[in-house]
């Protein structure tokens, strides 16, 4: 059965869809099958990502290792049971379609709370949640107290993920591996940069996640994404000679991939 990886945060703007596309990029670089979903129907940054390569290496007449886009299917509402919800439908027959022949299946959910994101945090086996590396960001998954700077307790997408990882208990499930990555970290050493790597190491332990460090901010992104590339593929689009701010990004990529530690997969990049 393939693996089941979600990215997830009722906040937009922590490069969510940037981090979910090199993770599952570099999941096919390394020789696995990889599935994507984009459960962010409005926006759709992780489809159109994807959408983008496709179309890029069909120009260029490259091959390149990239993740299969999964769409959700159409359902007749007429044939649902008694009580049950067409999202959980749609989202089922989707990951049914292709669990069977991927190795991986990565789901990109919205920045937002929807009946889809609910359901795939209960399917995760591994949950990637990019955090900004700001209080403002903080605050979804914990409250803090502003004077001492202590974790007074879970706020509300923590609250989502304990519920997600009660459903998996009873269904006999292993429980979710959970990973907070710190995006947007600054180059130089800040004050606000340690009081929030202080409040994680103490939030781990409390709701039970890891802390992983992520990607700074960096133009390289924003340059990649209507080709639909990734730091994995500057050579193959003619890029030979990578700067220190590429190679440094993808020193961050490969720290990342070590960190999240997936079943089977040799970080050689």
């Amino acid at each position: 059965m393939a693996h089941i990886i979600v990215f997830g945060n009722e906040k937009g703007g922590s490069g969510k869809s940037t981090t979910c596309m090199h993770v599952a990029t570099a999941l096919a670089r390394a020789g696995k099958t990889v599935g994507g979903i984009d459960l962010d129907l409005r926006q759709r940054s992780f489809g159109r990502y994807l959408e983008n390569r496709a179309a890029t290496t069909a120009r260029e007449g490259v091959s390149l290792p990239s993740p299969e886009l999964i769409e959700l299917p159409k359902v007749d509402e007429t044939q649902l049971e008694p009580g049950e919800n067409v999202w959980d439908r749609r989202l089922t027959l989707a990951i049914a379609s292709v669990e069977n022949k991927c190795d991986f299946i990565v789901l990109d959910c919205p920045g937002s709370f929807t009946r889809l994101s609910q359901v795939a945090h209960s399917l995760a086996d591994t949950l990637i949640t990019p955090l900004n590396d700001s209080y403002v960001d903080f605050d979804m998954i914990a409250r803090v107290d502003p004077i001492t700077n202590k974790v007074l307790g879970p706020s509300v997408y923590s609250e989502m993920v304990w519920s997600s990882r009660q459903l998996r208990a009873r269904a006999g499930l292993p429980p979710i591996d959970w990973i907070v990555v710190r995006n947007r970290l600054g180059t130089q050493y800040m004050h606000n940069k340690k009081k929030i790597g202080d409040a994680l190491k103490d939030l781990q332990d409390r709701i039970g996640c890891r802390i992983a460090p992520g990607f700074s901010e960096r133009v390289i992104f924003r340059e990649l994404f209507p080709r639909g590339m990734t730091l994995l593929d500057l050579r193959d689009i003619g890029i030979d000679k990578l700067n220190m701010s590429n190679l440094a990004a993808r020193q961050e990529l490969r720290e990342l991939m070590k960190e999240i530690k997936l079943p089977d997969v040799e970080v050689d990049f």
